[in-house]
């Protein structure tokens, strides 16, 4: 498989660029798009390119974790060459949203906000916790380190949006200020940005008379590279589409 990686230079690019070339992923060629220069020794022979206009189009498959800003210019090129993409990058407009879903009517896209299978996990289970306690409360705390630009988390917010598959009445509510009693439907989201935490999300359920917190701690942000070489294998000659992790264990 010959990989095309946007953010190359990037913390997550350079980390899924370094797994690639580590492991046995059957990865045979891995360029790059990125303006960044490369100070890595492993990744400084590597090709590439500062715009997508320059970037190698005979790969594979294409695996983004740079910014969402640059999802207009990078759909365009994937569908112009009919690669299949994986979309590790969050933080997209609802616009960014609305091209995504009809680029994958022309090729295979698996977007996910979050690549590990714990998380995937995590969303399983808090709508069934959700729908076995109909009386609780429900607040989301997601905890990351202080350069993540956006907030909520993408995976606060998948968590959120598969709870109210549940709950349809339910308010999401970025964090909570003023003065006034909690309503029984909102599922408030707390943002915690500090030092160099990878990733911490719990969703907390409670009534008057019991709680139930469910956790999930990332301990190295290769878990996600390692989600998004898997990802790129999954998807590599599937059929126009949407992907995400469910479809992927399933």
């Amino acid at each position: 498989m010959k990989l095309l990686i946007c953010g190359l230079h990037g913390h997550m690019g350079s980390i899924v660029a370094k797994l690639a070339l580590a492991e046995n992923a059957g990865v045979e060629k891995i360029v790059g798009v990125d303006a960044a220069p490369c100070a890595d020794r492993a990744l400084s022979d590597l090709p590439c390119a500062s715009s997508f206009a320059a970037a190698d189009p005979k790969v594979d498959c294409v695996i983004d974790f740079s910014h969402h800003s640059l999802t207009s210019d990078l759909l365009a090129f994937a569908v112009k060459n009919k690669l299949p993409l994986v979309l590790a990058t969050t933080g997209q407009t609802e616009e960014e949203k609305r091209a995504i879903e009809t680029a994958a009517k022309e090729i295979p896209i698996f977007f996910a906000p979050n690549y590990s299978i714990g998380v995937t996990l995590l969303v399983d289970l808090a709508k069934r916790a959700a729908k076995a306690m109909p009386n609780a409360e429900i607040e989301i705390v997601e905890c990351h380190h202080d350069r993540k630009l956006d907030a909520p988390s993408g995976t606060a917010l998948a968590l959120a949006g598969a709870l109210k598959e549940v709950r349809p009445e339910a308010k999401i509510i970025p964090g909570r200020t003023g003065a006034g009693k909690r309503e029984k439907e909102e599922i408030p989201i707390h943002s915690l940005r500090m030092g160099n935490i990878a990733g911490i999300h719990e969703v907390i359920l409670g009534t008057d008379s019991q709680t139930l917190t469910l956790r999930h701690e990332v301990h190295d942000r290769g878990v996600f590279a390692e989600g998004a070489l898997v990802a790129a294998k999954f998807i590599v000659n599937k059929a126009p589409g949407l992907y995400d992790m469910h479809d992927l264990l399933s």
